[in-house]
């Protein structure tokens, strides 16, 4: 389960020894620790976040590392040495991260091989990379962003493990009026284009904030976030699902969707040139350092442009 960092976090650190012959003891142990998703800091450091679940976990490997006549101690901690709390939570991230990019690398290769024709066992393949992922989701601690990207293609492999219909039922914009949108930082194409497609076609009224996980703000409306209503389906990104979901069938809004579609999916779907200029864009005014609300205020002007030149 994963949880926010916040400036008062508190760790649990385990520190160990064991005799040399102790090889198989130490490679198991090494096993277990790497199963609860803990940081290691130095050989035989590792550090986890101040939970109940974790407390108890420790106990049982200093215990077994003293029936293997070695050393163990463990400790509560609200600060380590030439680390700050934010540190010590993008160090957990950035080894999350490695473990999603794994998992991206065999998703797509799923998606490539299954795009064209389903195969035998595709089903029991994706189950399996769906167990991984829970499993990571599970030592996910700090909410890594690449989760995101990971159930995005989880999303498209089903549909092509098993083709289905989806039922959609749709939805009257009256009904989503002054409300308040909740999306991930950092917003991109997709983000962006979705807000504008909301503030426009839905909800003219709308505010935006943003947060890297929905119980952040309980009050909102949560969109292109994990495990939400509003955010990729099969082969459709959050812009396109709110299309269908609210009926729009503005023609101009729609080729809008076709290219941020292929910018955001890159499947090369609708093939549309202009999405590769769109996307560097977004991109760019991150790196330039623009606020989330900047981002948005900046991509509101430039789709309202493109919507104004595509309109006939």
């Amino acid at each position: 389960m994963t949880s926010t960092f916040n400036f008062s976090q508190a760790w649990l650190l385990f520190l160990y020894t064991l005799p040399a012959k102790e090889t198989a003891g130490r490679v198991n142990l090494w096993r277990k620790l790497k199963k609860t998703g803990a940081l290691s800091l130095k050989t035989s450091g590792y550090v986890l976040p101040d939970e109940p679940v974790h407390f108890e976990r420790f106990q049982w490997f200093v215990q077994q590392v003293r029936d293997a006549r070695g050393e163990a101690t463990l400790a509560r901690v609200t600060a380590i040495e030439g680390l700050s709390n934010e540190t010590i939570a993008s160090l957990f991230n950035e080894a999350r991260a490695e473990e999603y990019e794994a998992l991206i690398k065999l998703l797509n290769d799923f998606i490539a091989t299954n795009r064209k024709k389903r195969l035998e066992g595709s089903e029991e393949i994706l189950k399996k990379l769906q167990r991984q992922f829970q499993e990571l989701r599970a030592i996910d601690y700090f909410s890594c962003p690449a989760a995101h990207d990971v159930e995005t293609l989880l999303q498209r492999a089903a549909k092509l493990a098993e083709p289905r219909k989806r039922s959609a039922n749709l939805l009257v914009a009256k009904e989503y009026q002054h409300r308040i949108w909740l999306t991930r930082p950092r917003p991109e194409i997709d983000r962006v284009g979705s807000a504008w497609l909301i503030r426009k076609h839905i909800d003219p009224h709308a505010t935006f904030v943003f947060a890297p996980i929905k119980e952040a703000h309980p009050e909102a409306l949560p969109y292109d976030m994990l495990d939400v209503e509003f955010t990729h389906h099969g082969d459709d990104c959050t812009f396109e699902t709110l299309l269908k979901r609210f009926a729009i069938t503005d023609a101009a809004t729609g080729r809008i969707g076709e290219m941020i579609h292929d910018a955001d999916i890159e499947d090369g779907k609708f093939q549309r040139p202009e999405c590769s200029g769109l996307d560097l864009l977004f991109k760019g005014w991150a790196r330039l350092g623009c606020s989330d609300a900047e981002i948005l205020e900046k991509g509101f002007a430039c789709f309202d442009a493109l919507h104004a030149s595509l309109r006939k």
